[in-house]
């Protein structure tokens, strides 16, 4: 039987840690001075490629680039 004494204030909200973390780092990058700020938020964008199977070979990759929403 467990205590609910123990859990972390971001579980008990109904997050993960995944998300907690990302609104911290949010709003530390949102609270630096310029050009901190900028440098900070082209660390935050995301490249990768995706690619699809079919017969057990790899198709053509496609690059993807997901930058967060302001």
């Amino acid at each position: 039987m467990a205590s609910t004494a123990a859990v972390p204030f971001w579980r008990s909200a109904g997050m993960t840690y995944i998300t907690y973390s990302n609104i911290c780092a949010n709003l530390v990058r949102n609270c630096l001075k310029e050009p901190y700020k900028s440098e900070a938020i082209n660390r935050e964008k995301v490249h990768f490629s995706v690619s699809k199977w079919a017969d057990g070979k790899p198709q053509k990759p496609t690059i993807r680039s997901d930058t967060p929403e302001a």
